[in-house]
């Protein structure tokens, strides 16, 4: 089986999580790329193709009125996870947009978040691809679940 060259961003992940604190300087990175992400000062945990985790910390910045995390807090870390895994993983000739997002608020989120991203390889196809995502929080309880959809499109041929 053919396997695809690495993408930039998978390559700068394989290169700088090898080093210690080499995860914090690639979620620095890439939230110097989106500047809104630093806002939860997210923490990229593990990145591969078609999947990546993301940590948010339960802190005063993130948190609501009851002192748990605010919801849009972990959708923004859905959205981070979500993102670098699609730039980690989309085809050479392939580029996306974001769409849409659906999500389900399932419990309090009382400790750090850990919030995935994942498709399967065969979804990067052009049209809408449906990309799940899940928080958990620190006992693996489902705090957040949806999907947020891309569009996925040709490049076009320079």
């Amino acid at each position: 089986m053919h396997t695809a060259k690495p993408t930039k961003v998978m390559s700068l992940y394989n290169k700088m999580s090898r080093f210690s604190f080499g995860n914090k300087l690639f979620s620095m990175f890439i939230s110097k790329m989106a500047p809104y992400f630093s806002t939860i000062n997210p923490l990229i945990t593990d990145l591969r193709p078609h999947r990546c985790v993301c940590l948010v910390k339960k802190r005063r910045a993130v948190h609501n009125h009851i002192k748990t995390v605010h919801v849009i807090a972990i959708c923004n870390g859905l959205e981070m996870a979500m993102g670098t895994m699609a730039e980690a993983s989309i085809p050479a000739h392939l580029r996306w947009l974001p769409k849409g997002m659906s999500l389900d608020y399932t419990a309090k989120a009382n400790s750090d978040i850990r919030c995935v991203a994942e498709v399967q390889p065969e979804q990067w196809v052009p049209g809408d691809l449906m990309v799940n995502v899940t928080a958990y929080d620190k006992n693996d309880i489902v705090v957040v679940k949806g999907t947020i959809k891309l569009w996925i499109t040709e490049k076009p041929i320079k």
